[in-house]
């Protein structure tokens, strides 16, 4: 089992045309982005503009969720909805794809046979998640609150804006979460060869 905890300062920040982007992960950690050479990417954006159209990402599959503010997202010829807080949708990359309204999102992308699903937490004092060899990695980014985590007898501690990847192979294990406030928590699992 690998553990990567990865503070809030240390997440590279870029432009894109409709405003700002903020890559959490990326796996392989040697692929790029550009290249659309990655197995899955894990990021978050905030969307500045009130129309944006979305980039083509051929044989890309994608899962959004809104982590703050509303908009309403279209996919021409396929479907359309309205999106709040922690609300998602599942779309692929080379649709024609268009958001109105401004918020702030957290994007799931994966590539061939990779499956992944992302929820949010709402905790309060205490919760577990189990690890188990139905997924390979496991990534926990803490939108607002923080948090304690036990993994392996290791204790981290997670502020608001940090990632948590860990890539456990066919390990069974159990993550023990506790805060002393509310805190939100965006949780990823992913499926990968």
């Amino acid at each position: 089992m690998i553990i990567e905890h990865i503070k809030a300062a240390d997440l590279k920040t870029n432009n894109w045309s409709g405003g700002t982007t903020t890559q959490l992960v990326i796996y392989p950690k040697d692929s790029d982005y550009k290249k659309q050479n990655f197995l899955f990417r894990l990021s978050t954006a905030r969307v500045e503009c009130e129309e944006s159209t979305f980039t083509k990402l051929c044989g890309i599959s994608r899962k959004l969720m809104i982590l703050d503010g509303e908009i309403k997202i279209e996919h021409k010829n396929h479907h359309s909805k309205t999106l709040k807080k922690f609300e998602q949708d599942s779309f692929e990359g080379d649709w024609n794809t268009k958001s109105y309204g401004k918020a702030v999102d957290f994007n799931l992308m994966t590539k061939g046979n990779t499956k992944g699903k992302i929820e949010s937490l709402v905790i309060k004092n205490k919760k577990k998640i189990s690890i188990n060899s139905d997924f390979n990695f496991y990534g926990l980014y803490v939108y607002s609150g923080e948090i304690k985590i036990l993994v392996n007898s290791k204790e981290i501690r997670l502020l608001k804006g940090d990632f948590l990847s860990i890539n456990c192979g066919k390990t069974k294990n159990e993550i023990e979460i506790t805060t002393d406030n509310l805190t939100e928590i965006i949780l990823t699992q992913i499926r990968f060869n």
